[in-house]
């Protein structure tokens, strides 16, 4: 037993690190700067690559004459292969330009000057932490022997999603396409519709071990500076791993946490975008997802579609006024059915009162306990839906609900008055364009049915005066989420629940734009 113990301490002294062991050579200029030696670089960043298999190292003579060697080095799979292949067969030097250079080296200068680089863009890296961030953006890099400076060339070529049509804000009448999950493509489709030099794009990494790109978009002396300002030190105080989604992003920079409504607007649609970047406000694009950001978000926001704005202003006005409906009739309609069923059957007239007791006759629960039972199976054959293949998705949900709805109406467990309201109920959610706001519905939802149950209408009162405190209480990057009802802006109503005249439609939201407020360019006097 005393030898086990003497061996297990001599293998472990034997992987411990001793003190007067040799430490590794410090890098020459700063703790993270490059070597002057090629090999030494090379093997910095095999060794912090782990010798990855994907990790892609060319050698070859820049120098013949004196055995200069250079190195590309890249990742497999993030660079575009043949702008690689062409770079290669391509890197040459000149011998009659060499003339000059047959007793030294060269310098990077020099290298820039007489190498024949087919890359459209250099960049200069000075460390291995912005050599690392480089490669795995899909760029590649380009190593000097006796020069401690290395080259990021813009390589990038992985696959990516095309543009597309939008699948989750469809329209009849407007553009098809939508964002993809490269910040490229949509940062370029952003710059399509908004051609102008103020458009202006500040991109940083977010996320310790991702670093994912993010991208702030705004136009320059229309967006209010310290809005842009606030947006940048929300955006700098966020300290995570990981960025994945846009998500991410949204829950560190909203306002208010414990709130069922969302106060930061996404969209997969670059003529949205392009919309509120010309209102005032702020884009958030970031890599990895078509969903991009747009701040602030008011709460008339999340009713409007893109359609409103390429359909005249009347048949806009009447689909606003329909939302709006819908939005009332899938909070409201369960509960104000159970508050008159239960509590205020005076209400109703008398042979409608006599058919719903005659429907009720045989269901052995209240009306608050039915119709939760019908908003829970509805919730679970919705989810089940989404997860479910597309090819059976849809009639899964549908014919679910159908035999589902018609089994337990015959069987006396739901009556037939509470599917249709449930089922209507769950149409008007599906009206509203934002699919984020339907979801704070739905679990709103709830809340009511059970304060209709207990207090009846008096109940769904109270509900109805908590949530107007609470959507009064709540802001948008400082900005009154009710805005422009509350506060009330006569100037801004033009373009809320309700649409006026594209003539009309002159000045921008004063609360989201304090610098500019006018879309209408002053006229010089020879204009006039």
């Amino acid at each position: 037993m005393v030898f086990k113990k003497r061996r297990v301490k001599k293998l472990l002294d034997n992987e411990m690190p001793k003190e007067n062991s040799t430490k590794p050579e410090e890098d020459p200029a700063t703790e993270d700067g490059l070597y002057s030696t090629l090999d030494k670089n090379i093997s910095r960043i095999k060794t912090s690559f782990g010798d990855s298999s994907d990790l892609v190292s060319a050698k070859f003579l820049v120098n013949e004459s004196l055995k200069q060697e250079a190195a590309l080095i890249y990742i497999e799979g993030l660079v575009n292969k043949q702008i690689i292949n062409h770079f290669l067969e391509n890197i040459t030097v000149s011998s009659r330009e060499l003339k000059n250079h047959t007793s030294h080296t060269l310098s990077s200068a020099h290298l820039i000057e007489h190498l024949s680089l087919p890359i459209s863009h250099l960049s200069e890296l000075h460390d291995f932490t912005n050599i690392y961030r480089s490669m795995l953006s899909g760029n590649a890099v380009l190593l000097l022997d006796s020069v401690s400076i290395g080259y990021g060339m813009d390589t990038c070529g992985w696959k990516g999603r095309d543009v597309s049509e939008s699948e989750t804000e469809s329209v009849v009448r407007g553009p098809k396409e939508a964002f993809t999950e490269s910040i490229q493509t949509n940062t370029t489709l952003i710059r399509r519709k908004i051609k102008d030099p103020r458009l202006w794009i500040v991109t940083k990494p977010i996320g310790t071990v991702t670093q994912t790109r993010v991208s702030v978009v705004y136009i320059h002396g229309i967006a209010n500076e310290k809005l842009v300002k606030e947006v940048h030190e929300r955006l700098d105080r966020i300290d995570i791993d990981g960025i994945l989604e846009s998500n991410y992003i949204e829950e560190f920079i909203q306002d208010e946490t414990y709130t069922p409504f969302p106060t930061v607007f996404n969209t997969e649609r670059p003529d949205v975008i392009a919309a509120g970047l010309l209102e005032g406000r702020i884009a958030i694009v970031i890599d990895g997802t078509p969903f991009v950001l747009l701040v602030p978000a008011l709460f008339t926001h999340f009713f409007q579609a893109a359609e409103d704005y390429y359909q005249r202003w009347d048949i806009s006005t009447l689909l606003r006024i329909l939302r709006v409906s819908a939005f009332f009739i899938s909070l409201l309609g369960p509960s104000v059915y159970i508050a008159v069923i239960n509590f205020h059957q005076e209400m109703l007239p008398s042979p409608l009162l006599v058919s719903l007791a005659a429907q009720r006759e045989g269901v052995p629960f209240p009306a608050v306990i039915e119709a939760l039972i019908m908003e829970i199976t509805l919730e679970i054959l919705r989810e089940a839906g989404l997860r479910l293949p597309k090819a059976i998705g849809q009639t899964v949900s549908i014919v679910g609900a159908l035999v589902i709805g018609q089994a337990a109406v015959e069987a006396g467990i739901i009556s037939a008055a509470m599917v249709i309201v449930v089922s209507i109920t769950a149409i008007s959610n599906f009206i509203l364009p934002a699919y984020n706001i339907g979801i704070s519905i739905r679990i709103l939802r709830f809340g009511f049915m059970i304060l209709a149950g207990t207090f009846g209408l008096y109940g769904v009162a109270i509900g109805l005066f908590a949530l107007a405190l609470h959507l009064c209480s709540l802001r948008s990057f400082g900005i009154p989420y009710m805005a422009p009802i509350a506060p009330y802006i006569k100037s801004d109503m033009k373009d809320t629940l309700w649409r006026k005249p594209r003539w009309k439609l002159l000045t921008r939201p004063r609360l989201v734009n304090q610098t500019n407020i006018n879309r209408e360019p002053k006229k010089t006097s020879d204009q006039k």
